[in-house]
């Protein structure tokens, strides 16, 4: 015998088509709001020192979560900062994109992911920073992964709908 929950069946499956795309759109506005301090081409970096990306780089450097990693962004990201800053300002720029449409979803999740923990991994142990809020970070990218959220209210729902969509592509949306 099924149980009365007292929610009417269109109002749970509205709910549950939201709350993913909801999770979506935030993943994307997180994105969106920080593309603004990464300003080419110097990135932070000038004559009176380090802001911006430069002084992420270069105190993610001292403070790394692993040594490895700091030893990574000393001898190779901070060399050779505009490079990094551009593809940084690239991905991050792209993530929202993606996330806010709807596109490609699990494939940008899994982006931001990686960028999630790259980032946390930098300045996670810097003072000031909530290093907690790496690891929401990450797990709202995993959400938004495991729930496919850009099949709901996303490009790729109307891809999916359509079938448009080439076979290679379906495992990313």
């Amino acid at each position: 015998m099924a149980q009365d929950t007292g929610v009417r069946p269109e109002t749970e499956s509205r709910t549950t088509r939201i709350l993913p795309a909801a999770l979506r759109v935030t993943a994307g506005l997180l994105w969106l709001s920080n593309v603004g301090w990464k300003t080419p081409p110097d990135f932070g970096r000038s004559a009176d020192g380090c802001s911006g990306l430069c002084g992420l780089v270069e105190e993610g450097s001292e403070v790394a979560v692993l040594p490895p990693w700091g030893w990574l962004l000393e001898n190779v990201v901070s060399p050779n900062l505009a490079v990094f800053g551009y593809v940084t300002l690239a991905v991050e720029f792209l993530l929202a994109v993606l996330l806010l449409s709807g596109t490609l979803t699990r494939g940008a999740a899994l982006l931001g992911l990686g960028q999630s923990i790259a980032i946390g991994l930098s300045v996670a142990n810097a003072d000031g920073e909530w290093y907690w809020s790496y690891l929401l970070m990450a797990v709202l990218h995993f959400a938004v992964f495991a729930m496919a959220a850009g099949r709901f209210y996303g490009v790729d729902a109307l891809l999916r709908r359509r079938g448009n969509l080439p076979r290679r592509l379906e495992a990313l949306t």
